[in-house]
């Protein structure tokens, strides 16, 4: 009884480092002073933000980085990815002092090397964005006054939000994956054959597991590009890497991949029980 007690101790004590080290005051949608820039966050568990920055021209959302705060390993991780930089792969700072400021930092990368976000109030942030010296910028950020979706949406289901994982737009990160002709140009009939058989059959494996939910041929075109995923319930480029290692087309060669973070509505999963109930022929 006295090991299961320091167990439990132990266990309860790392959980309440973690929580204690979690800003979980950044948890809304906050505006950068004199400009149309946002940044929204969502607690996703005890472990957990979620959040990512956007701009907003004519009314529309225009989605710049995704950003995430987790607790690993009894550290405290800030991975900002980047639309359309870093091969869509996230750049990591670790959490190195939080008395009154939240500084997490890289030493490794090139810029910026920290990020700093600074509690000035209960509506008001102080973001800085440095080299570690004199290189960088600063701003502040307001908390915003966004009506509750329940109140705005009166379709809004709560439960179903919650089962698919959508944010307060609806919405959530998958990975977008871009089939292409792999370097293998064997002319191998029967190696070609059984390796495409088994990319379907990978397909329909990874759609049961609820973690392919998009995927289809595309029509010929000059980047050699040859069919489209949308892989879903992933957390990194890295296991998104590991997952298309199973496609036997792909440890092949025979295909190729690029990969993207993509936001798109949380309910795309649910067209998956029509989907079952229309095709005549099994390609």
């Amino acid at each position: 009884m006295k090991y299961l007690f320091l167990l439990t101790t132990l266990l309860t004590a790392n959980a309440i480092f973690a929580q204690s080290n979690m800003p979980y005051f950044l948890q809304g949608t906050w505006k950068m002073d004199n400009k149309e820039i946002y940044e929204h966050w969502d607690k996703l568990n005890n472990h957990t933000l979620k959040g990512f920055s956007y701009k907003l021209k004519n009314n529309q959302m225009i989605i710049s980085e995704y950003l995430t705060i987790e607790e690993r390993n009894h550290q405290i991780i800030y991975t900002a990815t980047v639309i359309n930089q870093n091969n869509g792969e996230g750049i990591a700072f670790q959490l190195t002092k939080n008395d009154s400021s939240f500084i997490f930092e890289n030493p490794t990368h090139d810029f910026p090397k920290k990020i700093i976000y600074q509690k000035l109030a209960a509506n008001e942030i102080f973001v800085q964005v440095s080299d570690g010296k004199k290189k960088g910028f600063s701003y502040k950020m307001m908390l915003q006054n966004v009506k509750d979706t329940t109140t705005a949406n009166p379709n809004y289901d709560k439960a179903l939000a919650q089962k698919l994982g959508a944010d307060d737009y609806g919405m959530k990160s998958y990975f977008l994956v871009i089939l292409k002709t792999g370097t293998n140009t064997t002319k191998d009939k029967e190696l070609i054959s059984k390796s495409f058989r088994e990319h379907l059959n990978n397909i329909n494996k990874l759609v049961d597991e609820g973690k392919l939910i998009i995927a289809g041929p595309l029509g010929k075109n000059e980047n050699a590009y040859r069919g489209i995923f949308v892989l879903n319930n992933l957390t990194s480029i890295e296991e998104a890497k590991t997952l298309l290692q199973t496609d036997p087309a792909i440890q092949n060669q025979l295909l190729d991949f690029e990969i993207f973070t993509w936001y798109g509505s949380a309910a795309l999963a649910e067209y998956l029980p029509f989907s079952d109930k229309i095709w005549k022929l099994k390609p």
